[in-house]
């Protein structure tokens, strides 16, 4: 799908695009014969979409994958709602940590640090530190992370999420309804761009993502149209529901995820801050940014002072001539 399709798509009306995902939905239940359920977090965006396909199929199961980072606003949440099976993973957060490393930057950035730590490989060195075609490789602001005191890994999502729905998918032979949008990410839309909504190209991993063409907007918006009952986390400052001790994208935050934790939760803040040591952590990385910003003033204070230099010494050497 080319990205002029896409945006086309995220411009229809609300109504257009429940028409269109209500087709997708069809189109997924009967290739699989029914044989679906819907991937659940509590979130606001898998609530619109339980409820699209409930619309239709009122038989479908949500599952949930309790991983323990939840708020527990969320787990509350999810008690609520009928026909949901919960799901578990096999490690707590704390064991993939030690035995991983912690989320941070983005899974992109993390998997690079991780790599370029651990690999054996100088071939996959060199291009995780210098990349190739100027992709694939740790960012230079992140560079100082591969002597960070602690380890570091993308695992995290993988061990505590994935592994576990690949599991139950294995077990019961139901695929997902996920409630991906290509506008949470560029990630996202790139991979929307390459298998649209629908995914039917390998038996066993088929998938489909009706909301893939939405934004949040819609998502309040079909909220409001349908007086649909949501998380309330919500309405206490929570912009986003994922893991709760999760690191990535936190330096892009406005609205510190942390200190809402500390605010809502202070002892669960404490935790992870403590027990889990995500404080050490980052503490580590805004030392860093900060002794990279002290370095990036001095060189510009030196270029700006070298022209009047270079014009003192030109007036000395010519009176020296005379």
């Amino acid at each position: 799908m080319k990205i002029e399709k896409l945006r086309k798509r995220q411009k229809l009306s609300l109504e257009r695009k429940i028409a269109l995902s209500k087709k997708i939905i069809k189109q997924f239940y009967e290739f699989l014969d029914g044989k679906v359920y819907v991937a659940f977090s509590g979130g606001k965006d898998s609530t619109v979409l339980l409820h699209l396909v409930r619309s239709l199929y009122p038989e479908v199961p949500a599952v949930f994958c309790d991983t323990g980072l939840e708020y527990p606003e969320i787990r509350n949440f999810v008690k609520t709602v009928p026909n949901v099976i919960w799901i578990r993973p096999k490690m707590s957060f704390a064991q993939v940590i030690k035995k991983y490393g912690y989320p941070v930057i983005s899974k992109e950035q993390a998997m690079y640090i991780r790599q370029y730590r651990t690999t054996k490989s100088q071939y996959l060195k060199s291009i995780r530190w210098a990349g190739k075609d100027g992709k694939y490789k740790i960012s230079e602001k992140w560079k100082f992370l591969v002597n960070a005191p602690f380890k570091i890994s993308e695992r995290c999502c993988d061990v505590l999420k994935k592994a576990p729905f690949r599991k139950f998918e294995r077990e019961t032979g139901l695929r997902p309804f996920l409630g991906n949008m290509a506008s949470d990410s560029d990630v996202r839309t790139r991979v929307y761009l390459k298998y649209g909504c629908n995914y039917f190209e390998k038996v066993g991993k088929e998938r489909s993502t009706p909301l893939g063409f939405w934004t949040e907007k819609d998502i309040w918006a079909y909220i409001k149209k349908y007086k649909l009952k949501y998380c309330k986390i919500y309405d206490l400052g929570v912009d986003r529901t994922g893991c709760i001790f999760c690191m990535f994208g936190i330096h892009k935050e406005k609205n510190n995820r942390f200190e809402i934790l500390k605010r809502l939760h202070p002892e669960l803040y404490n935790y992870c801050m403590e027990k889990l040591g995500l404080r050490m952590v980052l503490k580590y990385i805004e030392k860093n940014l900060q002794s990279q910003k002290r370095k990036q003033s001095r060189k510009k204070v030196k270029k700006k002072s070298s022209p009047i230099k270079s014009k003192v010494y030109k007036r000395k050497t010519q009176k020296n001539k005379v």
